[in-house]
C-alpha cells in the first residue's frame, strides 16, 4: 500500500511531538500492515513526551511512537499464515530472536535482543504501523478497538499479578496509575480475598474502587504499612504489586508484606532505591519478582480470557477518548494524572 498518512511523531530531543504526514509503511515477506483503530497512551510514551532522562538515554528521533493498538489486518506478506486480511488485532511489543538463551528455554519476555515497538522501532500514534505477523494476538470482532488497545498494558497487570496463586489472599497494589488499577481489577478478579490500594490521587482512588478494589489508602492521611498490617490482623500483605516506581512506594511496599510473602515490582524508579534488606527481605524470607513485559503468550492467554468471561471490565478506566490531533490535551491529562486511560481514535 503506497501512499501518506498522519502519525505522531517524536521529532526532536526535547519535550513535545508533532502531527505530521508521512509515507504508509512498507511491509516485508514475514509481517502485516495493520489500520489502527484505537491507540492508547502509556507511561512510556509520557517518558519519551516530555523528554526525561530515560527517553535521552533509550530515545533516537524522529520516529513514530506509540505501542499500544487494536486495529485491522490490510495487508499481509507473502510468508504469512497466522492471520488473515479484515482480522483484528493487537500487538505484543517485544520483538523478540527467539534464539538467545532466555528465548530458547521459554522466557522470551526477557530476551536479550528485545526491540519495542514504539520505542526502538516506529510505533502506532498513527494510521498504519507495519508488525511481524508473530507479535499480533487475533481478537474477536466483537472486543471494541478500544478495549483491545489496552490488552497489551492489561498483560502487564496480569504477569505482575498472577506471577504466582493469589486465590485466598490479601493483596495490596502500590500506585493505582492505569496498569496499577488493572491490577486491582485482575487480583479481584482471580479471587484475592483482600485488594488494597494506596495513592496520593483521589482521582485514581475512585477509580480504584470501581475497579475491586476492598479497602483505599491515602497515604497524606495515614501510615500505608500499618494500615496495611490493621486490615490483615497485624500479619502485613501476604502479595505487594509496586506499580508506583516511587522509593517510598516501594520502600513501603517491603515494610508491609508478611513473612514468607511475594512482591512483584513493574515501577520503575528514576533513581536507586534504599532498601532494609536484612529485615524486609531476608529475615522475611520473601521472594521478590521483577517484571517485565508479559510471558508470550501465556499472559496473553490469560488476558484475553479475563476480558472473555466479563470477569474484568475495562470500560471503567477508559475515563478520556480524544482524535489524535488532541494529543496534547491527551498528554497533559496523563501528566496530571486526572484520568485512567486516555484512548486515541485514529
Amino acid at each position: 500500500m503506497e501512499g501518506i498518512m498522519r502519525a505522531l511523531v517524536k521529532h526532536h530531543k526535547g519535550e513535545g511531538a508533532i502531527l505530521k504526514e508521512v509515507p504508509i509503511p512498507s511491509i516485508g515477506p514475514d509481517e502485516v500492515l495493520i489500520r489502527v483503530k484505537a491507540t492508547s497512551i502509556c507511561g512510556t510514551d509520557v517518558h519519551i513526551y516530555t523528554w526525561d532522562d530515560w527517553a535521552a538515554s533509550r530515545i533516537r528521533p524522529p520516529y513514530v511512537f506509540g505501542h499500544e493498538l487494536g486495529g485491522e489486518v490490510v495487508q499481509i506478506g507473502e510468508n504469512v499464515t497466522s492471520v488473515q486480511l479484515g482480522d483484528h488485532v493487537s500487538a505484543e511489543t517485544h520483538i523478540v530472536c527467539g534464539h538467545c538463551s532466555a528465548c530458547r528455554r521459554g522466557d522470551a519476555h526477557v530476551c536479550l535482543n528485545t526491540k519495542i515497538i514504539g520505542v526502538d522501532r516506529d510505533g502506532c500514534f498513527t494510521e498504519y504501523v507495519a508488525l511481524p505477523a508473530s507479535n499480533l494476538w487475533k481478537n474477536s470482532k466483537e472486543l471494541p478497538f478500544e478495549i483491545a488497545s489496552l490488552m497489551e498494558p492489561m498483560g502487564n497487570a496480569v504477569h505482575t499479578t498472577l506471577s504466582e496463586s493469589i486465590v485466598g489472599k490479601a493483596v495490596a497494589v502500590v500506585g493505582c496509575g492505569p496498569i496499577g488499577l488493572m491490577a486491582v481489577a485482575v487480583a479481584r478478579a482471580s479471587g484475592a480475598a483482600k485488594v488494597i490500594a494506596s495513592d496520593l490521587n483521589e482521582y485514581r482512588l475512585n477509580l480504584a474502587e470501581q475497579m475491586g478494589a476492598t479497602h483505599l489508602i491515602r497515604p497524606r492521611t495515614e501510615d500505608p504499612v500499618q494500615t496495611v498490617k490493621a486490615i490483615t490482623k497485624g500479619e502485613g500483605a501476604d502479595v505487594v504489586l509496586e506499580m508506583s516506581g516511587h522509593p517510598t512506594g516501594i520502600r513501603q511496599g517491603f515494610e508491609m508484606i508478611t513473612h514468607g510473602g511475594r512482591i512483584s515490582l513493574l515501577g520503575l524508579p528514576g533513581r536507586p532505591v534504599e532498601l532494609d534488606i536484612t529485615n524486609d527481605i531476608v529475615f522475611k524470607g520473601i521472594t521478590v519478582h521483577g517484571i517485565t513485559g508479559r510471558r508470550m503468550y501465556e499472559t496473553w492467554e490469560q488476558t484475553a480470557g479475563l476480558l472473555e468471561s466479563g470477569l474484568v471490565d475495562l470500560k471503567p478506566l477508559i475515563t478520556h477518548r480524544l482524535p489524535l490531533e488532541d494529543f496534547e490535551e491527551g498528554f497533559e491529562l496523563m501528566k496530571s494524572g486526572n484520568c485512567g486511560k486516555v484512548v486515541f481514535t485514529v
